[in-house]
């Protein structure tokens, strides 16, 4: 670590620090708790999204499929074989890889709003896969997790906390494998087919390759948040596990909202736009039908009008600002 990059790495420590320390201040099993386990795990999964969409320029509407891959998998082996979550967590990684895999090879050849679709249309496959296949996932009834005593290798507490430093812990990891992989081979690759597949061709890349390569990665992250999810939620339905608005949608906006393609902006996205739209849902639900999501969606509209690069680009913009009315 060079002494230049030293500030960096600090900020990062002190964010870390801060995140480590605030639950204590939170009531345990109280609703502000459950609200910021989800920021960390929707953070998490926006990161994951992060590496295809943000890096690889490919904007993809149906990582829905992968995150619902995950919780069933892990929870029909914990089922029906007993097999731990932590396991369960790794060959849904696998599953989850392999999907995107078959999904990414024959369509990563497409750009823009046909790549999206294209997407899209695999999440509702899965989905319906799942509300018809009664015998594994129990159909449109849903799937609960058995309940046993708190015990780690099942990953089940009494507590919050434990599910929140988990998901703590799974919005660091993935935002180190975004971080190594912006600053790789890979990563290079990546930016040079999003500022100009033709030239990066040209010069040798494997668009393509390089692409899947990505996509492989964010699914099999993907997958395992699927997982955490399931064993801190103990249900969800095909709806729920492999939605289009609640997860594929979601994290988009999120890293959207954030900063598209930076490590940081799926962490400011997820910190503002879950309790945002969890505010919005207390206040205005009781009143007329939509009242809340319109409220919801101005202020969204309103953020990319006023900096199209998301929060993080705006931050930045008024640092700037302080810094040059310091020296003036």
């Amino acid at each position: 670590m060079t002494t230049k990059n030293f500030p960096g790495y600090f900020r990062w420590l002190l964010l870390l620090l801060v995140l480590a320390i605030f639950p204590w201040f939170l009531k345990d099993q109280g609703y502000a708790i459950r609200v910021l386990i989800l920021v960390m795990l929707f953070a998490a999964m926006a990161q994951s999204w992060n590496i295809v969409g943000g890096l690889a320029n490919q904007i993809s509407l149906g990582h829905a499929a992968f995150f619902g891959i995950g919780t069933y998998t892990s929870t029909i082996l914990l089922i029906r074989f007993g097999i731990s979550p932590w396991l369960g967590m790794l060959a849904a990684m696998l599953v989850a890889a392999l999907a995107g895999a078959i999904l990414s090879i024959p369509t990563m050849r497409l750009r823009g709003h046909y790549f999206a679709l294209a997407t899209l249309a695999f999440g509702e496959v899965m989905r319906a896969i799942a509300n018809t296949w009664t015998s594994l996932t129990g159909g449109p009834v849903g799937i609960s997790v058995p309940f046993s005593q708190p015990s780690l290798s099942l990953m089940q507490f009494k507590s919050s906390l434990p599910y929140y430093y988990i998901m703590l812990g799974a919005l660091v990891i993935t935002t180190v494998i975004f971080i190594l992989i912006s600053r790789s081979k890979l990563g290079y690759r990546l930016r040079a087919v999003k500022a100009n597949p033709e030239a990066a061709e040209v010069i040798g890349v494997n668009t393509v390759r390089t692409k899947v390569m990505a996509a492989v990665i964010s699914a099999a992250l993907m997958g395992a948040c699927g997982t955490l999810y399931a064993q801190f939620n103990f249900f969800f339905d095909p709806d729920t596990a492999f939605s289009l608005t609640g997860v594929s949608i979601r994290v988009a906006l999120i890293c959207i909202i954030g900063g598209i393609g930076t490590a940081v902006g799926p962490i400011i996205g997820a910190f503002f736009i879950i309790p945002v739209e969890e505010l919005f849902n207390d206040l205005l639900s009781g009143q007329a039908a939509g009242v809340s999501q319109l409220g919801y969606g101005l202020i969204l509209i309103a953020i990319i009008l006023i900096e199209p690069h998301g929060i993080s680009a705006l931050l930045e913009r008024g640092k700037k600002m302080w810094k040059g009315k310091r020296y003036v």
